[in-house]
């Protein structure tokens, strides 16, 4: 008999798909971004070109020109750069339906924060991220669009109205994540219906014999530049269901704010880097990004110290109810939640000696943190929450039969 988890090997093959289309797409974006801002102009350059970049890498030599719109001519072998982004999305939003709608009861929905069914949250989902595209893409394309600087003050300010209204809809892994994907889906869209299209219609008025439109790079590079600075934030929200400590914050739509600062900020470092910056214009990112991280690492790390009366103080066969209650359904040899197929990690907490062999993680992930049960489904109360905690800070102390 062959035992297949059907669910964890479409995750495991959607999630490997992205990281290598993701590796893919960022590699290419930060290289060209790079290639664009280390170009040099100089009298030897031909009539119409903007700058160019000799690379060196793997033992040859590489001498890169880029054009004010387009070649006189098309030339015969055209490489284009888009593939990796669609396959990015396209992989990340098959693991968004594998793992957040296909078990939304578990990882998406937080009936404690808003009561909804499977559809209503899914029908958010969707909604969200249509609207983010709509609203991003109106805002380039209105006169603020021509101002970088109040453009992304704007969208920096739209990013965090829709990481607060998703901590009120959804679970707090569900809202971060989400963050992400909206964003990440932006990125996309950029590429998907400004960057590629805009190329097309440049590809097309050279083969007509028509001088290009300079309009058509101008915002082609407005829309890359945002997906340059947007890159690392992203890749934080997208892999933080990993760290509950991120997400589980009640403000967490700050903790999104923070990510977005210190990753902007990090970037600007490197292009400022790669477009021949020195000096004060290269001093100040790294010490204010590491400013930012302590302030993002004691913000989310502040805990409320709670004292627990002594006779309030929970024996082992409290922490075993609590646990047999709120925790087995998913933590057993067989599983009884119907999202769950296997203990997650292996993790059993069926006896006590199982309790305080994994009672380091239950601290982190029940304690701490609030990120189990899943969603909350089985109600675990701050008291219990508080009880297991200071038992399991005691020492965990079990009583004699």
């Amino acid at each position: 008999m062959i035992d297949i988890a059907y669910a964890d090997w479409l995750e495991l093959m959607f999630r490997w798909l992205h990281l290598i289309a993701g590796i893919a797409w960022i590699g290419s974006s930060f290289y060209f971004i790079f290639l664009d801002l280390s170009l040099r102009n100089s009298d030897a350059l031909p009539t119409g070109v903007k700058g160019a970049s000799w690379n060196v890498h793997g033992g040859g030599f590489y001498f890169m020109q880029k054009y004010t719109v387009a070649p006189d001519t098309m030339p015969e072998e055209l490489h284009w750069f888009k593939w990796e982004a669609y396959f990015t999305w396209i992989s990340g939003f098959s693991l968004m339906i594998i793992i957040y709608y296909w078990g939304a009861e578990s990882f998406l929905i937080d009936k404690e924060v808003m009561d909804l069914n499977q559809w209503q949250a899914i029908g958010i989902s969707i909604g969200a991220f249509i609207v983010g595209w709509v609203v991003y893409d109106q805002l380039c394309k209105s006169p603020i669009g021509k101002n970088a600087i109040a453009l992304s003050a704007i969208v920096f300010v739209m990013i965090l109205l829709a990481a607060y209204g998703f901590t009120h809809v959804y679970s707090g892994r569900g809202a971060f994540v989400h963050v992400g994907a909206m964003v990440g889906t932006i990125m996309v869209a950029n590429v998907f219906f400004v960057i590629i299209p805009n190329q097309k219609v440049v590809v097309a008025d050279l083969i007509a014999g028509r001088e290009p439109a300079a309009y058509l790079g101008d915002d082609a590079k407005q829309r890359s530049t945002h997906n340059n600075y947007l890159t690392l934030p992203v890749l934080l929200m997208m892999i933080s269901s990993h760290f509950p400590m991120v997400f589980s914050n009640k403000h967490s739509w700050l903790v999104v704010a923070l990510v977005i600062i210190i990753g902007g900020i990090i970037r600007d470092y490197y292009n400022a880097k790669n477009a021949g910056g020195s000096g004060n214009r290269l001093k100040w990112q790294w010490p204010v990004a590491a400013a930012f991280m302590v302030v993002l690492i004691v913000f989310i790390s502040y805990r409320e110290d709670v004292k627990v009366a002594e006779d309030d103080q929970l024996e082992s066969n409290d922490v075993l109810a609590i646990v047999q209650t709120r925790c087995v359904s998913c933590h057993a040899a067989k599983t009884t939640d119907e999202d769950i197929e296997e203990a997650p990690g292996g993790v059993k907490l069926e006896t006590i000696a199982e309790i305080k062999k994994y009672s380091a993680k239950i601290l982190k992930q029940t304690v701490l943190t609030n990120a189990m049960p899943l969603a909350n489904k089985t109600k675990m109360t701050k008291k219990e929450r508080q009880g297991l905690g200071d038992w399991i800070r005691r020492g965990m102390p079990v009583e004699e039969d």
